[in-house]
């Protein structure tokens, strides 16, 4: 009696659940399913996350996917996913060109969402998500874009110190993202070299993130853009077999790639503070290095992703003879999420990101958050930065306002 009663308590206790239906099973779908999987047994959240069903047209992949990465039910046609009944919120985690369709059904569903980036392909589909979570924001529903380096620690430090006014009004920003995964030109042409579906190359996806994490940090838009960008390699050996969009293998015949290698392009935020970006996934012995720096009129950020536990501050305000770039390690208690794990000095990881999000995208359901950062509206602006990158870049390199933007 006293173990059914033990077991009662038990059941009383524990929050209630959440169950997470995500469409895409490759590269993201795995890092996605690390967070939802580990979100609730490291942080205590007010509902349980619960790997209700995975979708992807594939029967076979996506099953082997459910069953590896611990998914209760798979699904190959993601309407059926987003309409089932033990699913409250959907993750898409497919191709750019899907986005819009079902992140727009899900909600129309009645579901909350979590979307990766970019948002869309085009502006015109990153406005229609906007306003349907605009509408499904009226009854509730929640809806964020997957910007996973705001959850970096030493990002939402880094951030908190330029909102205490640490570095003061701001000046330059500088954001390079730079990957070799595309160097050898006989790396087969999978969907991310493909415009219908990518929307765009290194920018799209390198690029967004350049453009969120400054946005971010400096707490303004840019408001205008001055860009260059290239396709180095102009044909590449057609895909054979499958592929994560990463890792592939190639056939003997080639097809035209029809995104950009590489983008190199200046801004200025609503401030007048500038902006430098590059982005490019042709840099031989750069693997993941996402490195960026700010500098304002009383101090200095700068941070590398390949070292993603530490954060350069120089506080110009202290005497010259002793001040300097002084490097702190990111993994204190009081730092952003590192409550819940482990001692000082024990470093996290990429992975880590994804827990983070499916912490926060968690607490803003429950907390009827339905504007969660980052928003839709957040996703719709790197959008609109992003096509006037490529207006520029179409123009050799002549200014272009951001739409929407206020100077």
């Amino acid at each position: 009696m006293a173990g059914n009663e033990q077991r009662d308590s038990d059941s009383e206790a524990a929050p209630p659940t959440l169950g997470v239906g995500m469409v895409g099973y490759a590269f993201m779908g795995a890092a996605h399913s690390q967070g939802w999987r580990t979100a609730g047994r490291v942080f205590d959240l007010p509902l349980r996350p619960v790997l209700a069903a995975i979708g992807g047209r594939d029967a076979v992949a996506v099953r082997a996917a459910a069953a590896k990465h611990g998914w209760a039910a798979a699904e190959t046609d993601w309407r059926a996913l987003v309409t089932r009944d033990d699913v409250q919120l959907v993750d898409v985690c497919t191709p750019g060109d899907s986005h819009a369709e079902i992140a727009i059904a899900a909600l129309e569903a009645g579901k909350h969402v979590l979307c990766e980036k970019p948002l869309a392909n085009s502006v015109p589909e990153a406005e229609a998500m906007v306003a349907a979570a605009e509408a499904a924001a009226a009854r509730g529903q929640v809806a964020m874009v997957g910007f996973n380096y705001r959850r970096v620690p030493a990002i939402a430090y880094a951030r908190r110190l330029i909102t205490d006014n640490r570095l003061g009004a701001l000046r330059h920003v500088r954001v390079t993202y730079l990957q070799d995964w595309l160097v050898d030109p006989d790396f087969p042409l999978t969907w991310r070299l493909e415009r219908e579906h990518a929307g765009s190359g290194a920018l799209g996806d390198l690029g967004a993130h350049a453009v969120d994490l400054a946005q971010y940090l400096a707490g303004e838009p840019l408001v205008g853009v001055s860009a260059l960008t290239e396709t180095f390699v102009r044909e590449r050996p057609l895909l054979a077999g499958a592929s994560t969009g990463l890792s592939a293998t190639g056939a003997d015949d080639r097809g035209p790639v029809t995104v950009d290698d590489a983008a190199l392009f200046t801004g200025r935020l609503a401030s007048g503070a500038l902006a430098s970006f590059e982005a490019t996934r042709m840099a031989a012995g750069r693997k993941n290095a996402l490195r960026l720096e700010i500098n304002g009129e009383r101090g200095s950020l700068a941070f590398d992703l390949e070292r993603l536990n530490e954060l350069s501050f120089h506080d110009h305000t202290e005497p010259a003879a002793s001040a300097g770039f002084r490097r702190i390690l990111v993994t204190e208690p009081g730092h952003p999420y590192l409550e819940a794990w482990w001692p000082p000095g024990h470093a996290l990881g990429y992975e880590h990101t994804f827990v983070h999000q499916a912490r926060d995208i968690v607490h803003a359901v429950a907390a009827g958050n339905t504007s969660p950062a980052p928003s839709f509206a957040d996703g719709l602006q790197v959008q609109r930065v992003l096509a006037a990158v490529e207006e520029s870049a179409e123009k050799n390199a002549v200014y272009t306002p951001v739409p929407g933007s206020v100077v």
